[in-house]
């Protein structure tokens, strides 16, 4: 009776350390997957023009995907940057870009992101689950994952910053984006954001130009930097999302120059395109069903996992004491 009693709590002792190392296995897998800043910054420069931080060489012709929609008369290089298919705001067609000479209706690359792991992102880059959305040719496996890791990690909602009609920022402290100003960018862009002219589509214009007709691109570009720069990143720095957005509204105090028409966000402005294959795009309420879809089901793998090794426990006990 004694050698049994001894073997059952052997049977039990041995799943609690199974149960223990897989908990252990869970947590160095997750620990794992955490990205240096540099990694997420890298990412971030790739999501912007990932040919110049590669100084690599350049394809040809539009990317294959471009041919699925008609609302953006861009061409060449243009059409393989991630930024013009998914917005400066990562939202894509549920965004900025969601109407005007920008519009794709290729869809919301936050959310996306959101509900993918690591591997399952660089399958979308690799063209795995659509071949013509392959950047393989031209970036390499650590380079994919860092761009995973920026969209997985990095990405920050900004709505909350920018009133999407007025494209004013909403809330901002002068002051604080004032004294970030002069400490980290008066250097070369000048007191009032003039020393350094932009090139944009053919059009030349300055800092508070930027930050006035693009918003989210400022917001990008002062977080993780500009590829081909040595500008400082707000990201490396330890900066807040609010610290980028006090230096957003402090950079629309300054003159634009050139006059440049603003493209407002309008829902009636330009028709969406058909569903685009390669990727679902997302609305408010499905984003909150994926997320809570998500947590609910880790949640009830946790639950089960447990409840299963309470009922051997509730068993061993029950036998033991059929056996007295």
């Amino acid at each position: 009776m004694l050698v049994k009693a001894r073997n059952y709590f052997h049977l039990l002792f041995a799943l609690f350390i199974i149960f223990l190392a897989v908990i252990s296995v869970n947590l160095v897998s997750a620990q794992a997957e955490q990205p240096t800043d540099a990694e997420i910054v890298t990412g971030a420069q790739l999501y912007d023009k990932w040919y110049v931080n590669l100084d690599t060489k350049t394809p040809s012709g539009d990317m294959p995907i471009w041919s699925r929609q008609s609302t953006n008369s861009r061409s060449g290089l243009d059409t393989w940057r991630c930024a013009e298919c998914h917005g400066w705001d990562y939202l894509g067609v549920e965004g900025a870009y969601g109407s005007g000479s920008h519009l794709t209706g290729f869809p919301n690359v936050m959310a996306l992101s959101s509900t993918l792991s690591l591997p399952e992102i660089v399958d979308h880059l690799k063209g795995r689950k659509d071949s013509a959305h392959d950047f393989s040719d031209f970036l390499d496996d650590d380079k994919l994952l860092q761009v995973a890791y920026f969209l997985k990690f990095g990405t920050i909602d900004d709505q909350k910053f920018i009133d999407p009609i007025s494209l004013q920022v909403i809330d901002g402290n002068l002051e604080n984006g004032k004294s970030l100003y002069q400490s980290n960018c008066f250097t070369c862009h000048g007191e009032d954001g003039k020393l350094i002219i932009f090139r944009t589509e053919g059009i030349d214009e300055y800092l508070g130009s930027v930050a006035k007709r693009d918003p989210w691109r400022f917001l990008h570009r002062t977080r993780f930097g500009v590829a081909g720069t040595n500008m400082p990143i707000g990201y490396e720095l330890g900066w807040e999302p609010e610290d980028g957005r006090d230096i957003l509204a402090y950079a629309q105090t300054f003159p634009s120059g050139i006059q440049i028409p603003v493209e407002i966000p309008l829902s009636n402005a330009t028709p969406i395109p058909g569903e685009i294959p390669g990727g679902p795009t997302y609305n408010l309420w499905s984003g909150i069903f994926t997320g809570l879809g998500a947590f609910f089901g880790a949640a009830g793998y946790s639950l089960a996992f447990i409840g299963g090794f309470v009922l051997v426990g509730i068993l061993v006990v029950t036998l033991l004491r059929r056996k007295k």
